[in-house]
């Protein structure tokens, strides 16, 4: 009789938890306690993935660091794209090569984003980019007026982000252009 899970992508999110509950018990965290990621700092959440800070790296080596504590990926062997939608916009991570046990992880993060956006919660973009994101404030204060979505893409996943609301729109667009520039991201933005 096998204890392993019968599903990869189980097996890999069990995995993804284990790795979260041995960096919380480092950094003197519980691991039975939730942690409320909306009120902690980004130098905290680091500490929590197993962290120590930026202290010492370049700003890009630093957030492709923290990036890939988040998302559990390899951030120079995966693609990023933003692009912006005329209803809002998307959000796509896929490996660059064919790599299957890396894929799980990619869904498992966007999956977790998709719920953290429509909760309001930007903690995670705060943490990999060490500042707050120009649009979340609107985009969590207008949460209600913004849809969120995830679907598989064939090496990873994407979220996509849908608004009627004019002032959504404008938030979700400075968002992705930051997120775009501050990852060196591919992305589209329709001509106006």
């Amino acid at each position: 009789m096998s204890y392993l899970p019968a599903s990869p992508a189980l097996f890999a999110l069990l995995l993804l938890s284990a790795g979260a509950n041995a960096a919380m018990a480092q950094s003197g965290g519980q691991a039975s306690k939730p942690q409320d990621h909306s009120t902690m700092t980004p130098e905290r959440h680091a500490i929590m993935h197993g962290g120590k800070g930026s202290e010492g790296d370049s700003a890009f080596t630093a957030l492709q660091e923290r990036g890939k504590m988040a998302m559990g990926v390899n951030q120079y062997a995966s693609a990023h794209r933003f692009d912006v939608m005329p209803d809002g916009g998307r959000i796509a991570l896929e490996m660059k090569s064919d790599d299957s046990l890396a894929v799980a992880p990619i869904r498992a993060h966007l999956k977790l984003i998709q719920h953290a956006f429509q909760a309001g919660d930007f903690s995670t973009p705060q943490f990999v980019h060490m500042r707050a994101m120009p649009g979340t404030d609107v985009m969590a204060s207008r949460r209600a007026w913004i849809q969120y979505s995830y679907s598989d893409l064939p090496r990873g996943g994407q979220v996509r982000i849908v608004t009627t609301d004019p002032q959504s729109l404008a938030a979700i667009r400075k968002f992705m252009a930051a997120q775009r520039g501050d990852h060196k991201a591919a992305g589209l933005t329709p001509a106006r």
